[in-house]
């Protein structure tokens, strides 16, 4: 399956099963947080990188196997709204199934009319917005030269203008880049003229593109959850039992490739077949379940199976 992944769980969705319509790494930011690492085409040009049908050829495949899917997710592991034919994509997947569709984006373009009409047929869209002004937005997301945050942010009250859908805006702090008293009140001032169902407040738990990159404690994220207001919340860690995966033991699969050799998120996909973004939170879990450890060498994040 290289363009559906999972149902994986998902802190924010339940079960979610991934659409990725996109290539790796092709997106219009480079955040210094992000958990697939540095982007490998920054672009802001949308076109389609891949065939609606494609995927909804995989999709299909998926769907009549019966499995508990809470939100079918357009994510991936790049821009997904790059790709100019998300709407009839999101039209065809609601035509086959009742299962609600989410769109995760980053944002960057919505201030684009024709985008914000293709993603009018979706259930719940989560834009991210990390910083609101120019600075803070170049210092932690990275974007595509083209890209300026006021036009982004009018962008995203266009588009909640016009949605009848749920709109969950997301915010990722980094400790030092875009915590201080003052960003945090110009970033409340936005999100009360944006108008979002929710407010979802995160901080890096995974290991990011910037090995420097720091989390915010628990006390702080709390504190500026508050001052966001009643309709903001922190993302909590997934507890629901986990759900096999639509291809077996892949975990013991996972753990029987460890085992030999210490080895990359891009090397475990690569051998077994399984989208990065599975991996991942297979990964994430053997690692909280200190089944397996983690280590840093050149650059790249090694993971080895622990014995005892």
């Amino acid at each position: 399956m290289r363009y559906i992944f999972g149902p994986v769980p998902s802190r924010r969705l339940g079960f979610s099963l991934g659409v990725d319509p996109v290539p790796f790494k092709i997106c219009s930011l480079n955040c210094v947080y992000c958990q697939l690492g540095q982007t490998t085409r920054l672009t802001a040009q949308r076109r389609r990188y891949v065939e609606p049908e494609k995927i909804l050829n995989q999709l299909d495949k998926v769907l009549v196997l019966g499995q508990r899917i809470d939100y079918i997710t357009l994510s991936g592991s790049g821009e997904p709204t790059l790709n100019s034919g998300i709407g009839e994509l999101i039209s065809a997947i609601k035509e086959r199934t009742e299962i609600p569709v989410a769109v995760l984006t980053n944002g960057t373009l919505l201030f684009r009319k024709g985008l914000r009409s293709q993603l009018l047929d979706a259930d719940l869209v989560v834009p991210s917005l990390d910083a609101v002004d120019q600075q803070g937005f170049d210092r932690v997301n990275r974007p595509h030269p083209s890209l300026k945050i006021d036009r982004i942010i009018e962008g995203m009250k266009a588009f909640g203008e016009i949605f009848s859908g749920k709109i969950w805006m997301e915010v990722m702090l980094v400790k030092g880049l875009n915590d201080e008293d003052d960003q945090i009140d110009q970033m409340a001032e936005v999100f009360e003229s944006l108008g979002p169902d929710r407010i979802q407040l995160n901080t890096p738990v995974r290991p990011p593109a910037e090995s420097w990159v720091e989390p915010l404690s628990k006390g702080r994220l709390e504190d500026i959850c508050r001052r966001f207001g009643p309709k903001c919340e922190l993302i909590a860690q997934f507890s629901r039992k986990a759900q096999r995966a639509y291809i077996a033991d892949r975990e013991e699969a996972i753990l029987s490739l460890i085992s030999r050799r210490p080895v990359t998120v891009a090397d475990i996909s690569q051998a077994l077949g399984i989208h990065r973004n599975e991996v991942i939170k297979y990964v994430e879990t053997l690692t909280n379940e200190e089944k397996v450890s983690e280590e840093m060498r050149g650059g790249q994040r090694y993971f080895r199976r622990r014995i005892g």
